[in-house]
């Protein structure tokens, strides 16, 4: 049982409300976040007239504010936006949606300009208007607003989108502006100068589901990107248009960055399985698991193949991973795998080729392979160590310091050390090198 003392509703409620009055009263003091919270509770309970009148003075508080918001500020920034939206959504818009429609409009109108004075590093300012404008569609058709006046109301907000707080708000109106409403919004949204390829006017081609409008919005140097063919080709995919999509994939000729050409891979592979051309998918996947090394892809490739085909399949892939001539993927693909019987021998095969710089594929595998072969983590360990000194970084030094004593840790299991120096002899060597690095060997003696 919770104590009498334990800060919850029942054991506030228990003062009584003039006690409660007076703390409020107390803590409220010099707080205008919490004093606003406090009117705006108090204009609520007059009804809902009371709320508006108090939510519209504050919007116009804010939009008339100029001060710069530091992020020593952001925090009441945000709880004062996100107090505004909460009554407007909640006990404004129970007891009238359409004066709720009309403040959650306003609300989002301030974006542009709050944005434009505030630090927001953290994504905190942005993501009250973010939910806000996805309010909007619930709230337009508890409003019974016309499909005229919102698709008017949401092209004035996606012009003035300088910050992306209005990506998602053409998803949101979808159903409160229906197809006719759609149509508008996409009209009025040209004149406000938007145009082909644009964002919002894929998203309103796609809500309305007009395929052939949204490939409109694409010239044919356009398609010539894979990025953007694998994106068309997935949403002809989606509408039924396999063939079409594969057209389009194949008519691809440019290579963007690995990303969107893993993007390109998957959607055509997506389109050839629809197409009913397994075998080609296959080989698809094959192809790119050998040049990229990508579990799921092999996963995915191995699930497809009869039983016993995929043991002998799996053999393959382990030597492809190998003889990659990228030894750190080889490194990452056969530790996540796992095979770490290989991934142990790979290491010792390409000893020279560790220089420390990976550390994120470092530390994974050493970690990985610490408990039953010692030396090959260690061999992944020493050039992380040896390349935080090398470089200076005296932020990772504590990290270096971390992996030097595992490798003292890992050198008393270690009873071959091949051609490799043990650990006193590479410590004395380090020191020989690094020994100015006095931040560096303080910590290792912590």
């Amino acid at each position: 049982m919770a104590s009498k003392r334990t800060l919850n509703a029942k054991n506030l409620e228990a003062l009584g409300a003039a006690a409660l009055a007076e703390l409020l009263i107390e803590v409220s003091g010099g707080n205008a976040v919490i004093q606003r919270r406090l009117r705006l509770a108090l204009a609520a309970a007059e009804g809902v007239d009371g709320a508006v009148q108090e939510v519209r003075k504050r919007l116009t508080a804010i939009d008339r504010a100029s001060t710069f918001v530091d992020s020593a500020r952001r925090k009441a920034l945000v709880a004062d936006l996100e107090a505004q939206l909460q009554a407007i959504i909640g006990p404004i818009a129970a007891g009238d949606p359409r004066q709720a429609c009309d403040l959650l409009l306003r609300f989002l109108e301030l974006s542009e300009g709050v944005l434009a004075r505030c630090t927001d590093t953290t994504g905190a300012v942005i993501g009250v208007f973010e939910r806000g404008a996805e309010q909007l569609g619930p709230l337009a058709q508890a409003a019974q607003l016309e499909p005229e006046t919102l698709a008017q109301d949401a092209a004035e907000l996606l012009a003035e989108n300088t910050y992306e707080q209005f990506d998602a708000l053409v998803p949101a109106l979808k159903d409160a502006l229906g197809d006719w409403g759609l149509k508008l919004l996409g009209s009025y949204c040209r004149q406000h100068g938007a145009h082909d390829g644009n964002t919002h006017l894929l998203q309103i081609a796609v809500a309305r589901g007009d395929v052939d409008g949204y490939l409109a919005q694409f010239t044919a140097e356009d398609l010539r990107w894979r990025d953007i063919a694998a994106t068309v080709a997935q949403h002809l995919l989606t509408s039924g248009r396999a063939e079409q999509a594969l057209e389009i994939l194949d008519e691809a000729t440019e290579d963007a960055a690995g990303f969107e050409d893993s993007q390109w891979h998957d959607s055509r592979i997506a389109v050839l399985e629809a197409l009913n051309r397994q075998v080609e998918a296959q080989e698809m996947r094959w192809q790119w698991f050998s040049r990229t090394l990508s579990i799921p892809h092999l996963r995915d490739y191995l699930k497809r193949l009869e039983d016993f085909e995929d043991v002998e399949a799996e053999e393959r892939a382990l030597q492809v991973a190998e003889q990659h001539p990228i030894s750190l993927l080889g490194l990452h693909f056969l530790v996540e795998w796992p095979a770490l019987a290989l991934a142990a021998r790979h290491v010792l095969a390409h000893e020279d080729e560790w220089e420390g710089d990976a550390y994120a594929i470092h530390s994974a595998a050493a970690e990985r392979l610490s408990k039953d072969y010692p030396l090959a983590a260690t061999l992944l360990l020493r050039p992380m160590v040896f390349f935080a000194l090398w470089m200076g970084r005296a932020k990772r030094y504590r990290y270096a310091a971390e992996q030097l004593r595992s490798c003292e840790q890992l050198a008393a299991r270690i009873d071959d050390w091949q051609v490799h120096p043990d650990h006193s002899a590479y410590v004395e060597r380090l020191y020989d090198i690094y020994g100015a690095k006095w931040g560096f060997w303080k910590l290792v003696e912590r």
